[in-house]
């Protein structure tokens, strides 16, 4: 009986350190750093992460167009089971990058310049238009 119980509390510690890889991973900001560039995230209202690949894994990223960058060289990048979420730039809250909408002039961290929000506004553009403008876009720090 002693060993069954020892055996149920590892199973249970096991299985909750899975996590839910369905949602967005917890960033700490000014430690965790953008699988791209390697910059410190600092600022939550323009943060990015991706979770795919063969095991799933959360990559974090500083700018959306870091992650639209990275991710276009990953072999699973166009999965449809690829998860992609960036934060509203007016509230720091995740969306799934797909469903949000982008606006240009932000002042972002790698100077991409688009911020996202959850509903359309004037201006703004869908994920496709957005990535084509991001992938049209280099910083001057990084190479193509």
């Amino acid at each position: 009986m002693k060993h069954l119980l020892y055996f149920l509390t590892v199973l249970t510690l096991l299985t909750g350190c899975n996590g839910d890889i369905t949602a967005p991973v917890e960033i700490t900001l000014d430690r965790d750093n953008c699988e791209r560039c390697r910059m410190v995230i600092s600022d939550k209202h323009f943060a990015a992460q991706v979770r795919g690949g063969p095991k799933k894994k959360a990559y974090l990223f500083d700018d959306m167009g870091c992650a639209v960058h990275w991710l276009k060289k990953q072999a699973w990048g166009e999965d449809e089971t690829t998860k992609i979420w960036v934060t509203d730039y007016r509230n720091g809250r995740w969306l799934d990058a797909r469903k949000a909408y982008y606006v240009s002039g932000q002042i972002t961290p790698m100077d991409f310049g688009l911020g996202a929000v959850a509903e359309q506004v004037e201006g703004s553009m869908d994920f496709e238009a957005a990535k084509a403008v991001l992938l049209a876009k280099k910083h001057k720090h990084h190479k193509p």
